[in-house]
């Protein structure tokens, strides 16, 4: 009887396996229809104002009465006297804030996992996690207190020690460093909060059999740890590529002055003044879908090049 019951438990090559219905499990849809209705609202709703980057966008008209002009707004762009120097402006400081920021986050997670006192280990997030839970209104501020102009703590150090104020916000070229130091300093803890639990998950025995072999700390690091959370940190970075052509122009423009706009100026925040201050919604459509654009391409570009010479990728 028993190998009876066994043998009607074995699905038969061929037959229909029978599924089991959603409808039966009605708590679980529960907790999935919010964030399907976040996506539907929030992300694929809006992609309706696409369209805006081909049309001269007339309000008493609306978006679907809008006259097509096609890739005017895209030509007017592509040939503003700007372009050039936003689109570098943009790029390199990206690339700049991906080679020197991309990496501390893991080298804090590093440090915070390999800490022994749980009491300093706490104390010591908690401080770099604090940044980013302030405003960005104040966040510049702060940075206007430390740096700006002569009045600016950092310069009065410089004067007491014997040196010379130095125009860190009046100056284009001390902005990138100034911008990409902020974002250290704001985003950093944040940011590592994920290597620390891909480090979480990391084997205990494995270097418990390191250290039995004799390994250092140092060591350990090199050929047990970072291994480990290696396909967490491919992945970390190709989402960071997808964002290459995005900075923070809120933080942008407030850091914003007529003496560091030669390098400030970045294609979003030029979008923002040409379009939006001057109600041209369809060339800040255009300028937004153009580094949307540019974003995908470099992201599927990552992808590939790590699932070609990697284990870890995306999709």
């Amino acid at each position: 009887m028993a190998a009876k019951t066994k043998a009607a438990s074995i699905p038969v090559a061929g037959a229909k396996v029978k599924r089991p219905r959603m409808r039966g499990h009605w708590d679980y849809l529960i907790f999935v229809i919010p964030v399907i209705l976040y996506f539907l609202i929030f992300c694929y709703a809006p992609m309706y104002g696409v369209q805006l980057a081909f049309k001269r966008f007339n309000p008493a008209l609306g978006i679907m009465g809008s006259p097509w002009i096609g890739f005017d707004n895209f030509d007017k762009l592509f040939h503003s006297f700007q372009f050039i120097r936003i689109l570098n402006n943009t790029l390199l400081i990206n690339l700049f804030k991906t080679l020197i920021s991309f990496p501390i986050p893991i080298i804090l997670a590093l440090m915070f996992n390999e800490m022994r006192s749980e009491r300093w280990k706490k104390t010591f997030q908690t401080i770099t996690y604090a940044p980013y839970f302030i405003s960005t209104v104040v966040f510049v501020g702060i940075i206007n207190l430390f740096l700006g102009g002569e009045n600016g703590y950092l310069n009065h150090l410089l004067e007491m020690i014997g040196l010379s104020p130095l125009p860190f916000l009046n100056s284009p070229g001390y902005f990138p460093g100034v911008y990409i130091g902020s974002d250290i300093w704001r985003n950093s803890g944040w940011n590592s909060i994920i290597f620390i639990a891909a480090l979480a998950a990391v084997d205990p025995q494995l270097n418990e059999s390191a250290q039995i072999d004799g390994a250092s700390r140092w060591k350990r690091i090199i050929h047990v740890n970072l291994p480990c959370i290696m396909p967490v940190i491919i992945i970390q970075f190709i989402l960071q590529m997808g964002k290459m052509m995005t900075l923070s122009y809120e933080r942008i423009l407030l850091m914003q002055n007529s003496l560091n706009l030669e390098r400030s100026e970045v294609i979003s925040t030029y979008a923002y003044k040409v379009g939006l201050i001057n109600m041209d919604y369809g060339f800040s459509t255009a300028v937004g879908l153009f580094n949307n654009v540019i974003n995908i391409m470099l992201l599927l570009a990552a992808n590939k090049i790590a699932k070609r010479y990697s284990s870890s990728s995306l999709f």
